[in-house]
């Protein structure tokens, strides 16, 4: 295979194989390494007997799959800006009653989207709708849960997406199909859905 050869890289236990993975502007990170160690059975005198009876030396690999959690995690963050996937994002849906009228069935559609493993955030402050969503976009939740009086009347959940706007209103059994199936097919974004050998986090093929 092609490679490249990084003199002077800091690899000094052994020869490595970096890999890089790409985000969304061009952009190369190195995340996963695999490396012989030469050092470190010497440093603690490690040996195994061979079939042959003898005792060897043996050579360690080390073999990390993304690099540190903290390196990929801010990568992953900036590939996203911040706008993580419905199946990644740390608040998936966000419940907004208009008025402290609808408190009641707000907090039944809550219970019901944590019954379900959701991650999901009510906001029962007594705010204007509009700025509790637009505090909810800059946030960059997926999903919003508008509730008035005509949603508590028909049983009913109105149903705002982060891209996509207003998807109007929804039975909520009908609104956790619909996540559910977003997130069992890992979209990066709606209407989108994994394929081939492309990374499960959006970098492209490794």
């Amino acid at each position: 295979m092609e490679y490249k050869v990084n003199a002077g890289d800091g690899a000094f236990y052994g020869p490595k194989i970096d890999f890089h993975l790409e985000d969304c502007l061009g952009r190369t990170w190195q995340c996963g390494t695999i490396q012989l160690d030469f050092l470190m059975p010497e440093k603690f005198d490690l040996v195994y007997i061979g079939e042959d009876g003898v005792k060897h030396r043996p050579v360690m690999l080390h073999r990390v799959i993304f690099g540190s959690i903290e390196r990929f995690i801010g990568i992953l963050t900036e590939h996203f800006a911040g706008a993580f996937p419905l199946w990644l994002a740390p608040v998936q849906v966000k419940v907004l009653p208009i008025t402290q009228r609808q408190l009641t069935y707000a907090r039944e559609i809550k219970k019901l989207l944590d019954e379900q493993g959701f991650r999901v955030e009510l906001d029962g402050r007594n705010e204007k709708v509009n700025y509790k969503i637009r505090e909810a976009q800059v946030q960059k939740v997926p999903y919003m849960l508008v509730i008035g009086d005509r949603e508590v009347d028909g049983a009913l959940v109105s149903v705002r997406h982060r891209q996509l706007g207003d998807l109007g209103g929804m039975k909520p059994d009908k609104f956790v199909a619909r996540i559910q199936k977003e997130i069992a097919g890992k979209a990066l974004s709606p209407g989108t859905q994994l394929e081939g050998d492309v990374c499960k986090f959006g970098f492209g093929a490794m």
